[in-house]
């Protein structure tokens, strides 16, 4: 299957490793992966602050990018990003967009995948290789988990992870008070359901909170270091393209 990768905009300025991490994953599954190189922003950030006309330019432009009919499926190491690509993109289309651009966005949405969902859902895959022999705590990402309905997914493919000590979050399903410009524009509100997050995750005494979503871990590894609890973050695909030949390095948390 050839896949064309989206790096998301978190990915492409502070956590690269998670998109080579996605990169090498899917290679090592047996598919092409390419990454078209004037990609962008998907318009995820303008359409959740009220300004739905101005990411019309974004929104071609993913079109026209991942439109190739050569590329089978494009997949992200996002939920946040991917449920923008399937739900919020054909809103601006309808709204905003012409002819084109509808019928561009509905090409597009019908092969665009977050990580999990497409290793379960499309590749039927649980067992990836990976090994990571540490506690791991999971947290679901509000749009992974409300817009996309990922489900059990993600904790499918942890699961079947070799040596790894998976460990339940309690209060898993409640957000972590980032929500992009919300943490901004609600600061106070933001911190308090942090706070309760990073309460949760301290009860399982986990090494690493995993997520599917660079921006959630962002808020939370933040969180954490801050107070040096001594739990680090990272991407569920880091965690999945580790292997015992290739394995992650865990560095110590700040303590």
């Amino acid at each position: 299957m050839r896949i064309g990768l989206f790096a998301t905009c978190l990915g492409d300025t502070l956590f690269p490793e998670a998109v080579k991490s996605t990169a090498v994953l899917l290679a090592r599954l047996g598919h092409e992966v390419v990454f078209p190189p004037e990609q962008t922003c998907c318009g995820q950030m303008h359409v959740n602050t009220g300004y739905q006309r101005e990411p019309v330019p974004l929104v071609r432009n993913f079109a026209e990018q991942f439109g190739d009919p050569s590329i089978d499926a494009v997949v992200m190491p996002s939920g946040s990003c991917a449920g923008s690509v399937r739900h919020q993109h054909e809103i601006v289309a309808e709204r905003y967009g012409d002819a084109a651009l509808r019928a561009g966005v509905a090409t597009v949405k019908t092969k665009t995948y977050e990580l999990s969902e497409f290793l379960v859902d499309v590749l039927d895959v649980t067992e990836v290789g990976a090994y990571f022999p540490h506690r791991v705590t999971y947290h679901p990402t509000c749009h992974s988990l409300r817009m996309l309905r990922v489900g059990e997914k993600p904790l499918k493919l942890l699961r079947a992870v070799d040596a790894i000590d998976l460990v339940e979050l309690p209060e898993a399903d409640s957000c972590c008070g980032f929500g992009g410009t919300f943490a901004v524009k609600n600061a106070e509100t933001s911190t308090a359901m942090l706070q309760d997050k990073m309460r949760n995750i301290a009860t399982t005494e986990a090494a690493v909170c995993t997520a599917g979503d660079s921006s959630c871990l962002m808020h939370i590894g933040g969180g954490l270091s801050r107070i040096k609890s001594g739990t680090r973050t990272l991407h569920l695909a880091q965690i999945l393209s580790s292997t015992r030949t290739s394995p992650y390095v865990l560095t110590e948390a700040v303590r």
